[in-house]
């Protein structure tokens, strides 16, 4: 679940995988309230899984949102209205009596980058409506699930930065999510920049485009370099569905990292996601078989 779209994947014991995605409502086309969100996921559950006959064997769901200990939505800006949600509750009414699992969005992506590249130790950048993240060292989620989520985008690179939906200054995420770079291209272009557009005009190489994404490159480099040096993770991934819909953004990522290089110290390589803008999804698959390492 992201805060501009759901992907839902299905997998059955005859080996048959069924996949679907939506887009929420915005703000603009309707009130975002949770009842009218989760009728919504409920439809498309129901549709995807017509003519399962067991049911639900298990349920894991990436979640962006900050939950407390007992469920509830804490904080999630892209869908204020659900703080205060008791999602476990909520999830009851949409997957009915299936065990469901819920788990940082960042984290379950690193565990399935993990996977996919058969690498014990890794950082995963995810850059969509925000930035999210996630730390695999010696197989192993950081912090730890019971020490809550690993929070990269909330990491700050310039403390006179833009402000971030989280009310502080010079978050990653204020820099480097795709709506961050969208608004930072618009400035420059002096006009409403979609996302093709900005897509077509780093292609092109034009000034406004290329200059906005490779300043959400350079913070996520800084990120990557600042948790490098910490803990020496051998491979840095992004991911993200923005990153994903951007040919060339891992490349400029990876520049930028180089770019930092200290004397001794030469940061990890910088790889595209193996699982596209989908690892969160992978991840999820993963929470609900039950097969995440215990920390």
């Amino acid at each position: 679940m992201g805060g501009t779209k759901v992907a839902l994947r299905a997998e059955h014991t005859d080996g048959t995988v069924r996949e679907a995605g939506f887009r929420w409502p915005s703000p603009a086309d309707a009130p975002v309230r949770p009842a009218a969100d989760l009728d919504l996921l409920a439809r498309q559950v129901r549709d995807l899984c017509a003519g399962v006959p067991d049911g639900l064997a298990g349920v894991g769901l990436a979640m962006p949102a900050t939950l407390d200990a007992a469920g509830t939505v804490t904080a999630w800006p892209n869908r204020p209205a659900w703080t205060g949600l008791d999602l476990r509750g909520a999830l009851r009414e949409v997957f009915g009596t299936a065990q469901v699992r819920c788990a940082d969005d960042g984290d379950l992506a690193a565990l399935a980058e993990a996977r996919a590249a058969n690498r014990p130790d890794l950082l995963y950048l995810g850059v969509g409506t925000g930035v999210g993240g996630g730390i695999v060292l010696g197989g192993r989620l950081l912090p730890g699930p019971s020490r809550g989520s690993c929070e990269v985008g909330h990491l700050l690179v310039d403390r006179s930065g833009e402000l971030c939906d989280c009310g502080r200054r010079g978050c990653v995420q204020s820099v480097a999510s795709g709506p961050a770079v969208l608004r930072r291209a618009a400035r420059a272009r002096g006009a409403e920049v979609t996302f093709p557009e900005l897509a077509q005009g780093f292609a092109d190489g034009t000034p406004w485009a290329a200059d906005a994404v490779r300043e959400g490159c350079a913070a996520l480099a800084a990120a990557a370099v600042g948790v490098a040096e910490l803990l020496g993770p051998a491979l840095v991934v992004v991911g993200g569905g923005f990153a994903d819909g951007l040919a060339g953004f891992t490349e400029t990522v990876a520049a930028e990292t180089a770019r930092l290089a200290r004397p001794g110290f030469a940061p990890p390589p910088v790889e595209s996601a193996r699982l596209g803008g989908l690892s969160s999804l992978h991840g999820a698959v993963l929470l609900a078989r039950g097969r995440l390492p215990e920390n």
